[in-house]
């Protein structure tokens, strides 16, 4: 029986810098994504345990050179944010049943939900749908700012209120000629009582590799997830916890016509029978990366992932990408497309 636990990385006062697509480093995110947390996971358990046993755990991973049908030792969801007990979802793409066609009114402000909190999640795509007081809610929020509904008292409108961005000057000195370089980063800074949590699988309860990935956890919160790190950027210190009584019918939801993709999803050949029926969105994912063993810094691969949000009639196990530069001898370097989705019903 598949064990689920819920992890809170509390950042305290430390900002975060997650690269995103724009100019230099000012443009930033407020999470990482599934492949970003797996890549930093996997390399603080390297630092851990050696290399050695994090090939052997690797080697547990389907990917495109061994058996794609092998079940993976756990599955990661990306990061989202949570305040307190409230707890952001991506909004799948396809709208929720009860969506009217003639929603141009608060088309608009619906599409402003790119993440929805948890009951709210709950109630659109597993329970009752979107209700007409969820239309007339929507309606009013093009008018004015405020609506006092239930939309409202769940925080759903308020998921950019959880953070604060910010563009921090810095200098850079060329090492040779001592010339110096002005530039801007880009740095999130969470409210109090405001975190980062993700979703994590175990196929069969496995209380050694639970022990071991926990550590390993301890050690990237000490060292930082994301950019900046030099400078205090991304440190956090996780907790543990198993699914309350909401979570739990989240994930264990028994009428499903389809499933959400709550991480990113990397399958190679990638069946087209998948497709049938299908919302998705794909966004590349590319970048630098450093070797803990030698040093070495090189630009990875850059792969296609289908996003959170995305929808298919089917849960699709994913595998690891191998984005290792030509050039890179060291060792090899993957990008996760391990995919971890949840059971929807759009059903009308």
């Amino acid at each position: 029986m598949s064990h689920w636990q819920l992890v809170k990385l509390d950042f305290g006062r430390n900002p975060v810098h997650f690269g995103d697509l724009g100019i230099g480093m000012e443009a930033v995110g407020e999470r990482a994504c599934s492949d970003t947390l797996f890549s930093a996971w996997i390399s603080s358990y390297a630092r851990l345990f050696g290399s050695g046993a994090v090939e052997q755990l690797l080697a547990r991973f389907p990917q495109k050179e061994r058996s794609p049908l092998i079940e993976p030792p756990f599955r990661l969801s990306s990061t989202f944010i949570f305040q307190s007990e409230t707890y952001y979802l991506p909004c799948p793409i396809e709208p929720p049943k009860g969506y009217p066609d003639d929603d141009l009114a608060f088309a608009k402000e619906y599409k402003k939900l790119s993440y929805l909190p948890l009951r709210v999640w709950q109630r659109w795509y597993q329970g009752e749908g979107f209700s007409d007081f969820d239309r007339a809610e929507l309606e009013l929020k093009v008018k004015q700012s405020k609506t006092f509904g239930q939309l409202e008292r769940e925080q759903t409108f308020d998921y950019s209120e959880m953070f604060k961005s910010q563009r921090v000057p810095k200098v850079s000195l060329d090492r040779t000629t001592r010339a110096s370089n002005f530039y801007h980063v880009g740095l999130i800074q969470f409210q109090p009582e405001t975190g980062l949590y993700f979703l994590i699988q175990f196929p069969h309860a496995d209380s050694v590799l639970e022990t071991q990935l926990a550590s390993a956890l301890n050690l990237l919160g000490e060292d930082g997830i994301g950019g900046e790190r030099s400078s205090g950027a991304g440190r956090f210190t996780a907790t543990w916890h198993e699914l309350d009584k909401n979570w739990d019918n989240v994930v264990n939801f028994k009428q499903p016509s389809a499933y959400s993709l709550i991480s990113l999803l990397w399958e190679h050949p990638f069946a087209t029978e998948y497709l049938q029926g299908a919302s998705y969105a794909l966004r590349e994912r590319s970048g630098w990366i450093v070797s803990p063993a030698s040093g070495q810094q090189a630009r990875r691969q850059a792969v296609q992932m289908f996003t959170e949000g995305s929808v298919f009639s089917q849960p699709i196990s994913g595998m690891l990408a191998n984005v290792t530069p030509g050039n890179f001898k060291a060792h090899q370097i993957y990008r996760s497309g391990i995919s971890l989705s949840l059971p929807i019903n759009l059903a009308a």
